[in-house]
């Protein structure tokens, strides 16, 4: 079992993310420096994508699509019972959340499942990796343009800052247009990526932490941290941990009703009840304005590492379930 989980991103990623934090608090950057690291974060968001769109074969999505029925009830959790239960979370509002605390629950709730730790939570559970594959890579390219669309329609409606035309261009130019030259790319590029695995795993990771530090540091520079005390962060991790299992009991019961078999439910499980932190932090330094986006991304922060934490002891436990349990 160590074996297995020490093969998953969650020490060494998550310890780099807390020293990213306190280096932002220490160190933010000012002035010209934070001109700098905008702009490194922005081609950074830009390499990200293309990444993914690099890394996404087609023709294995379109041949895992015979699942049809799998990947719809992943996609409906994702971008449908997910927001729905973002939306309830409006009544936390004065009296637990903040404002802004809510609007980041609430904006954790739009975006895209996870694909590396789904996928290896569903190996370790001896679940169906192929669907599980084709199931994440389906939600993150979905994702690309939903998250998006849902954060205009729900989050504007709820009072959170309005998303203009100036976002909806950085959302193409950073966001759509490199995913795309990534999957154009992908013919001539795809066996490259593949045997710089390390080097992938370094822009992808380090991409992330520019990305934190850069909302970190604007965080510190416009104060906003004085406004979140200790209360209200452990307000948001309760809230995070109590969505999280309203969302694994909801996939596996409807796993149960919908009949599918053992290693379909453990898909559903997984990719239904993730949220990506390697798309959703990007996504919100694009589409939030600076004063505001450290302490949105934070609940998505704190729900990355309660999801990792909790769906690895899953995982652990149903390895050892016979495969003939239903």
């Amino acid at each position: 079992m160590l074996k297995r989980l020490s093969a998953l991103p969650v020490d060494t990623f998550l310890l780099a993310l807390l020293v990213t934090v306190a280096l932002a608090a220490v160190f933010p950057a000012r002035g010209a420096a934070a001109e700098v690291v905008s702009i490194a974060a922005k081609v950074a968001i830009a390499v990200l994508f293309w990444l993914y769109g690099a890394r996404l074969s087609p023709q294995q999505a379109w041949h895992g699509m015979r699942q049809w029925r799998l990947h719809l009830l992943v996609l409906a959790t994702t971008f449908v019972v997910f927001p729905v239960l973002g939306l309830a979370c409006r009544v936390l509002v004065p009296w637990l959340l903040t404002r802004d605390l809510y609007h980041g629950l609430l904006f954790l709730c739009l975006v895209p499942s996870t694909v590396q730790s789904s996928i290896a939570f569903t190996s370790i559970a001896r679940g169906h990796v192929s669907a599980a594959i084709v199931s994440a890579s389906l939600s993150n390219i979905v994702g690309v343009v939903v998250t998006p669309l849902l954060v205009l329609l729900l989050m504007h409606t709820s009072g959170a800052p309005r998303v203009d035309a100036t976002a909806i261009r950085d959302i193409v130019l950073q966001l759509l247009l490199p995913f795309v030259a990534g999957q154009l790319m992908r013919p001539w590029i795809a066996g490259v990526i593949a045997r710089r695995g390390v080097l992938t795993k370094v822009v992808d990771r380090g991409s992330i932490l520019l990305v934190v530090y850069t909302a970190f540091s604007m965080g510190m520079v416009e104060r906003i941290w004085l406004s979140v005390g200790v209360w209200k962060v452990v307000a948001v991790t309760v809230a995070s941990a109590v969505l999280l299992g309203l969302v694994l009991a909801f996939t596996w019961l409807i796993g149960r009703l919908a009949g599918l078999d053992r290693g379909d439910a453990i898909v559903l499980l997984f990719c239904g009840s993730k949220k990506s932190l390697a798309s959703g932090l990007p996504m919100a330094l694009v589409l939030f304005p600076a004063a505001t986006v450290g302490v949105i991304m934070l609940p998505l922060m704190l729900f990355h590492q309660i999801q990792l934490l909790v769906c690895a002891v899953i995982a652990s436990r149903l390895s050892r379930e016979p495969l003939s349990c239903g």
